[in-house]
């Protein structure tokens, strides 16, 4: 069985005007189905970069990815935008829930988008922010949140549609440690029941939660680290 997401000798290279950055270069890397990979480095190194390629944001300057054995170079904008809605979740580090939405909406939304049958999108709902610990607060809105609490319904969001994988750039980053803590534990569990996560992270206290740390500096990978899980 192939790997969940596979890049062979990908380069992604940002023109403007005169000047020409290589933010990735020559990346290989393979993500295995229920594997939680962190990948660390310092600000500027290709991490988000990386990211957004992986969730089909953007598109590699050169090379190849295959998500779940099928390239995806060559797919048209509306090709893309389903397997975004239907193969990914996203989880921000500015949270990016809708203000006039309340919590459960703005986990329903993308279940919308998909056409997901009313009475079936409503157990779904249900169950990421159970899983989450949110239920109590569905009909809240995100400002009567705190931060950790926005976050999980992020997360609750993002997991709410079963996607192959979860891809998290700073999940933490707009969170205090108490915080933090509670959405890594959180990506643990997930984890745990067989989700497969793809977390950004500059925190060596995060990166050390996953099973490999993928090191990246000046847009390549000069490091991989397999380790076991803290706790």
């Amino acid at each position: 069985m192939p790997a969940l997401i596979h890049l062979q000798n990908l380069s992604k290279v940002f023109n403007t005007e005169e000047v020409e950055t290589h933010a990735l270069a020559g990346i290989h890397l393979d993500i295995e189905r229920g594997e939680f990979v962190s990948i660390a480095g310092p600000s500027g190194c290709g991490k988000s970069t990386l990211l957004a390629i992986l969730g089909l944001l953007d598109s590699p300057s050169d090379g190849r990815y295959e998500l779940n054995g099928r390239p995806v170079e060559n797919l048209n904008r509306s090709e893309r935008a389903r397997i975004r809605n239907r193969e990914i979740g996203f989880i921000f580090q500015a949270f990016n829930l809708i203000g006039d939405l309340t919590v459960f909406e703005n986990v329903e939304l993308p279940l919308i988008y998909r056409h997901v049958p009313a009475v079936e999108r409503r157990k779904m709902v249900r169950d990421a922010l159970e899983r989450v610990g949110m239920a109590h607060r569905q009909k809240h809105y995100p400002s009567q949140l705190s931060g950790g609490q926005q976050q999980r319904v992020a997360v609750a969001r993002a997991l709410a549609g079963e996607p192959s994988i979860l891809l998290a750039d700073e999940p933490t980053g707009n969170l205090d440690s108490a915080n933090g803590e509670a959405v890594i534990e959180i990506l643990r569990s997930l984890h745990r029941a067989g989700a497969t996560i793809c977390m950004v992270t500059h925190d060596p206290r995060y990166a050390c939660y996953a099973d490999r740390t993928v090191r990246i500096f000046d847009g390549r990978v000069v490091e991989e680290q397999v380790q076991v899980a803290a706790g």
